[in-house]
């Protein structure tokens, strides 16, 4: 794995943690950054509607730890 966990995240934007609800459909992704560059939060948008949120948390030797989806 590569130390800024691109693999881990790749996994999980591959799994049914990404999914769209029932009837929905991901248009839109915005991301945002921890201070040293590291995904924080992926939110996924149906056109204007939010329709989840991945948090990312990282371990302090700076590979992924978990990714929530809210």
């Amino acid at each position: 794995m590569s130390v800024w966990g691109g693999e881990a995240i790749h996994d999980a934007i591959l799994s049914q943690l990404t999914s769209a609800p029932t009837g929905k459909k991901i248009t839109k992704m915005a991301f945002t950054w921890t201070a040293d560059g590291k995904v924080e939060t992926l939110k996924a948008y149906d056109g204007a509607e939010l329709l989840f949120t991945l948090t990312f948390t990282w371990n302090v030797d700076g590979t992924l730890n978990q990714v929530a989806r809210t």
